[in-house]
């Protein structure tokens, strides 16, 4: 019950077979060396894929890659070519052989570190290796802008656009002229929010 969550398009390769599958159990673990896990059943046709080439990719979608994004979780690359018949774009990576999907804002390369048996899943621990992001996302200095990328998530059975900011890392203990005011404009709001 631990919603929303991110919704990525995991690409992998090995021996020419190139596959994608939807994952919305992935997340951060570690930033120095980045590290990053994603959560596959065995069964899965990526999960051995992964496994043998001990690489891929997690490609962030945005709302415009919704469909492909369900559809990669429902239809098994043992059936389908998912690249071709969503009409997918494969990029080179920097540093991994595993493809790249260009239509994706945001893809992390990574390299599996560990594999954890967990029971229906097992998780793979990886390193990023490579950052790709869309160069639309960067400022002229050179700053990420991911609240444009409009990202999308999965909430508990439904796919949905990333929301509003509501304030930024650290803003509740940042000092202003008048704090008391602001906190009590943000409690305004966020009432609005959630209850109209």
């Amino acid at each position: 019950m631990l919603y929303p969550v991110p919704a990525v398009l995991v690409s992998c390769s090995y021996e020419g077979i190139d596959n994608i599958i939807t994952i919305a159990w992935a997340g951060t673990v570690c930033t120095n060396p980045p590290m990053v896990s994603i959560s596959i059943r065995p069964e899965r046709y990526s999960y051995d894929i992964i496994k043998k080439s001990g690489e891929f990719v997690i490609n962030v979608p945005n709302k415009n890659l919704a469909f492909a994004t369900d559809f990669c979780g429902v239809k098994s690359g043992r059936d389908v070519d998912k690249f071709e018949v969503l009409n997918l774009t494969k990029q080179k990576a920097s540093v991994v052989n595993v493809p790249l999907i260009k239509e994706c804002p945001l893809s992390l390369e990574c390299k599996v570190k560990d594999i954890v048996n967990l029971g229906s899943h097992d998780m793979f621990i990886a390193e990023v290796v490579a950052v790709n992001v869309d160069d639309k996302l960067l400022d002229e200095g050179g700053k990420l802008h991911l609240d444009k990328a409009e990202l999308i998530c999965y909430n508990h059975g439904q796919y949905c656009v990333v929301g509003k900011s509501l304030g930024k890392f650290g803003f509740s203990v940042e000092k202003k002229k008048n704090r008391k005011e602001e906190v009590n404009n943000f409690c305004l709001k966020g009432r609005n929010y959630f209850f109209n």
